[in-house]
């Protein structure tokens, strides 16, 4: 199947977001979740933007704010301060709720009716990240709980408007990815410095793990995320989200000495069978069909210009 090699390259973006637990308490300062934030988005931003050489232009300047903001700006900083408020892991579980919130949004936004199918997948992989990271632990919070409902919510909008929105003929997903990130750590920049004070002083292990961060966790991932999204549905995309908390879980098992029980392991089980389930494309027919339509990515710039050509040439015979 072609779509395989496009799955599996775009799971590796939750796979390495799994990674930033482990190397945010092994490695950075403590205590500076917006610090992180802005260094984990902002020098990545503009590396791909030197590497992609291209800006925004009319309409792409507001709509690269936006999806900054939703993707990055917002997203991390509530991501971060529902982890902080919240006990035993809730936060990743309110996360894996996301294609359930990305089901709701493709209705307005895209025009697409979710399957039962892909509802029943989102339910079991919310219940199988549950069973991986829940701990019987502590009181709820409400500002946790509403700022792991935000951060859902923002990143969920961010996937189907970057869906919806598509890219700006002759752009790739380098250069959209790089307007994001730029958008978001700008974003957040001033709201660390006014929450946090100045930078910390960096030694080599938090030089390492910020580096880490920005390049690979941040830079490479979120361009294989956008690149998934232009590739696949959004549907699809989303319920390969889950993947970072269980990739945390199989870490901190791995590599910190964490224990994983029986129930943990049959969670584990239960949201990657929900994950592949939600890769298998939907067949159907009648107004769907409008849906796959519009899912499918468009053509490259090349393949459009080729038809205007042919078109033009048949009308002047």
């Amino acid at each position: 199947m072609r779509r395989a090699p496009t799955v599996l390259l775009t799971a590796l973006a939750p796979v390495s977001w799994g990674s930033t637990y482990a190397v945010t308490t092994e490695l950075l300062p403590p205590d500076r979740p917006l610090f992180t934030a802005a260094l984990r988005a902002l020098p990545a931003g503009l590396l791909l933007l030197l590497l992609a050489r291209r800006l925004p232009k009319g309409e792409w300047w507001w709509r690269s704010a936006v999806l900054g903001a939703l993707n990055i700006g917002a997203f991390f900083p509530l991501l971060f301060l529902a982890a902080y408020r919240l006990p035993g892991g809730l936060a990743a579980v309110v996360g894996a709720t996301g294609p359930l919130f990305v089901a709701g949004l493709a209705v307005p936004l895209l025009g697409q009716l979710p399957t039962g199918r892909y509802l029943l997948a989102g339910v079991a992989a919310a219940l199988g990240v549950s069973l991986v990271v829940l701990r019987a632990a502590g009181a709820l919070d409400a500002l946790g709980v509403a700022a792991a409902v935000a951060s859902t919510a923002s990143m969920s909008a961010g996937t189907v408007l970057t869906k919806r929105w598509g890219r700006p003929e002759g752009v790739g997903p380098l250069a959209l990815t790089g307007w994001q990130l730029t958008a978001g750590g700008l974003l957040i920049a001033p709201l660390a410095w006014i929450a946090e004070g100045p930078p910390p002083a960096l030694d080599g292990r938090a030089l390492t793990g910020y580096a880490y961060l920005a390049l690979a966790n941040t830079a490479v991932a979120y361009w294989l995320w956008f690149r998934g999204i232009g590739r696949l549905t959004a549907t699809q995309v989303t319920l390969l989200g889950p993947l970072s908390p269980l990739t945390a879980a199989v870490i901190g098992w791995a590599a910190l000495g964490q224990q994983l029980t029986p129930l943990q392991l049959a969670g584990m089980a239960l949201a990657l069978g929900a994950t592949v389930l939600g890769q298998r494309p939907a067949r159907s027919s009648g107004p769907g069909e409008r849906v796959r339509r519009e899912e499918r990515p468009a053509p490259d710039a090349a393949a459009r210009h080729g038809r205007s050509r042919r078109q033009q040439g048949s009308e002047a015979r």
